[in-house]
């Protein structure tokens, strides 16, 4: 069974049900899969290579939904590129990928390199950057009422490339299969209990965090809500108005929620899911959260290379205080164990990295053997994050082993960051540190060391990476230093580098 036909299942029983609204209208099961077949049509036309990879570079709109439904139909590799990203990522990624395909929005059609043998296709309404450009609109039309050729790809095939890191070197192009978006959509529904009712708010982008919920919603039946904003009020205002029932959020959004003055008094008895997740969440802001909005916070641990779904805190289990530090148990098609620096299972209780075996688990890393071995050991996926699993069988995150700061529930690699800080040529050296934040989770810092007699103030640096990378990415603090702290062998200390922000920003705040 494809990923695609729990979608058909799910139209062939709920034809006149609404699957999709939001400020365009709605769109009932028939009508999204219709469009979605004449769409994958198109696309097996214009992308003939079966393998084909088709990019989608667009905010949460119906095109992109029924172009990812349409790429799925057709049978051609899935290729989600974030509008978040700095142009120089997007064109990275676009290179080393060479997708056949790229639908995007009008606003975003600059961000693509020029590349030979590329296609760019316009996705939702707006001004045309270049009238040449082909409309989805348009095609969809042309290509009504048409169905595309059946494609059954063995289950170990490749279904999307996501990338994960990004501004230095090769990206990393994590290889999910059909088999392993099955093993999502099922771990899903069995762990949230979803039923026919489930109306999901969309707030993540749909080329990440909703791309794992939109498909076991739309499995069961459920409607998918594209909201008109994002912003803190508006959030609250949807999720009464529109009677959701379940939501993906970063802790930092829900953290914004939770100081709305409107919050409080409102009626949340619709609301069953309230998922946090790519963060830790403090643990006063979860019981907050359940004061205001009842039983119905829970947790999902998960990465790229495993997705969305390693381990899951349902709402009971996390309204026990002994499981809030927790990330829940793992889930019904997936395996985790500690291992330690010799890929050894270690004893309840005991720190180590954790790693996951599965059908959830990644098949490799697009044309990277060397990468997608070091990834393995002894057939478990090394997750780089450290934790442990208590006697219970629940999952706790204790520290990262790889060097990665989670900001915001985005993930940010230092070494992208000391690359583009490191491009200003009144820097000598450099390193990136996550540093703890009541807001973001880790704020992502700089400690610099500068050329003699440059006058280079922190505002202009990080106005100067902005210009490279995207906000997220984007230092919220620069600290200089004479010179930078090293280890015996000449590195930059970062433990030293922590501690001393950690003194300066206490200082400040005393």
């Amino acid at each position: 069974m494809r990923p695609i036909d729990y979608v058909l299942r799910s139209a062939q029983r709920f034809p006149d049900k609404v699957a999709l609204e939001g400020p365009e209208g709605t769109l009932t099961y028939a009508e999204l899969i219709a469009k979605s077949e004449a769409c994958a049509a198109f696309i097996q036309d214009l992308v003939p290579d079966e393998r084909g990879r088709v990019g989608i570079l667009a905010a949460n709109n119906f095109a992109h939904v029924v172009t990812l439904l349409g790429i799925l139909l057709s049978g051609r590799i899935w290729v989600p590129l974030n509008t978040r990203s700095a142009q120089a990522e997007i064109a990275r990624a676009v290179r080393f990928v060479t997708p056949s395909l790229i639908v995007a929005d009008a606003s975003y059609v600059g961000l693509v390199p020029p590349t030979e043998g590329l296609e760019i296709v316009l996705g939702a309404p707006g001004q045309e950057p270049d009238p040449k450009l082909r409309r989805l609109t348009d095609e969809l039309q042309a290509y009504a009422g048409k169905k595309p050729k059946p494609i059954y790809h063995p289950l170990a095939e490749t279904q999307a490339i996501k990338f994960t890191g990004g501004t230095t070197g090769a990206p990393k192009g994590v290889m999910q299969s059909y088999r392993g978006w099955n093993a999502g959509i099922v771990s899903f529904i069995h762990a949230m209990r979803l039923q026919e009712d489930e109306r999901f708010l969309a707030t993540a982008s749909i080329s990440h965090g909703t791309s794992a919920f939109l498909f076991p919603i739309l499995a069961q039946g459920g409607t998918i809500v594209l909201p008109e904003a994002n912003r803190p009020p508006d959030l609250v205002r949807i999720l009464e108005r529109d009677r959701i029932t379940a939501t993906f959020l970063p802790p930092t959004l829900i953290y914004s929620i939770l100081e709305e003055p409107t919050v409080r008094g409102r009626d949340w008895s619709a609301l069953r899911h309230l998922i946090y997740g790519a963060a830790p969440m403090r643990e006063d802001k979860v019981a907050e959260a359940q004061q205001v909005f009842g039983p119905v916070l829970e947790t999902a641990y998960g990465q790229t290379e495993s997705p969305a779904i390693i381990a899951f805190l349902t709402a009971a289990e996390a309204m026990k205080p002994e499981n809030r530090p927790t990330v829940g148990r793992p889930t019904i098609l997936t395996s985790v164990a500690i291992l330690d620096s010799q890929g050894n299972e270690v004893a309840p209780g005991e720190w180590g990295e954790i790693c996951v075996r599965g059908d959830l688990v990644m098949t490799g890393y697009w044309n990277q053997p060397e990468k997608t071995a070091e990834a393995f050991t002894k057939g478990w996926l090394r997750t780089g994050d450290g934790g442990y699993l208590d006697e219970r069988g629940y999952l706790r995150l204790v520290d990262r082993i790889r060097d990665v700061i989670i900001t915001g529930g985005f993930n940010v690699y230092p070494a992208d960051v000391e690359t583009a800080i490191g491009q200003h040529p009144d820097v000598i050296d450099c390193a990136v540190v996550g540093i703890p934040d009541s807001h973001w989770g880790e704020a992502v810092h700089g400690a610099v060391q500068l050329r003699a007699g440059s006058t280079l103030s922190e505002r202009e640096l990080i106005a100067f990476v902005r210009g490279i990378l995207d906000g997220v990415k984007t230092p919220k603090g620069v600290h200089f230093f004479d010179e930078l702290p090293r280890t015996a062998n000449a590195k930059v200390s970062k433990a030293e580098v922590r501690r001393e922000i950690d003194r300066r920003l206490g200082e400040a705040a005393a």
